[in-house]
């Protein structure tokens, strides 16, 4: 290869270095993107068998507190009539419904419907980017 043929930074032009980064600043990008993609892939994959077993773990749970309801309904049965066992529990149960149900509506009711803080963020970025083209300029 020649002198002439070489093509070091040193030998191009100013508009074939801007082509060069433009290319490989697109080729980066798309990388990064794939990358991104196959990460957030396998990431939702692990998520949703994550979840399938929180589900089940959850059914699992439900059915073991029912069968411990059970047991306290029977255990209570030694001391008083099956019927008023069974009202004692049903009452137990009922008011520790009412309890999760008023700290759940709380919690629902201190939940912001936007993310405040991420809009804000895009925000200060736009700001810093147009501050930033007015002092290139």
């Amino acid at each position: 290869m020649s002198y002439e043929q070489s093509s070091t930074a040193q030998d191009m032009s100013t508009g074939e270095l801007l082509g060069r980064l433009s290319e490989q600043t697109s080729r980066l990008v798309r990388d990064e993107m794939q990358l991104a993609k196959t990460e957030i892939t396998d990431s939702v994959k692990h998520a949703g068998i994550g979840a399938g077993f929180f589900s089940a773990a959850g059914i699992l749970a439900l059915f073991g507190f029912g069968l411990f309801l059970a047991t306290a309904v029977i255990a209570l049965d030694l001391v008083m009539a099956l019927w008023l066992a069974g009202l004692v529990v049903m009452v137990l149960v009922f008011a520790a419904a009412a309890v999760a149900g008023l700290v759940g509506k709380s919690q629902i009711q201190q939940a912001t419907p936007t993310p405040e803080q991420t809009i804000d963020n895009v925000k200060l970025d736009v700001q810093e980017v147009k501050e930033s083209r007015h002092h290139e300029h």
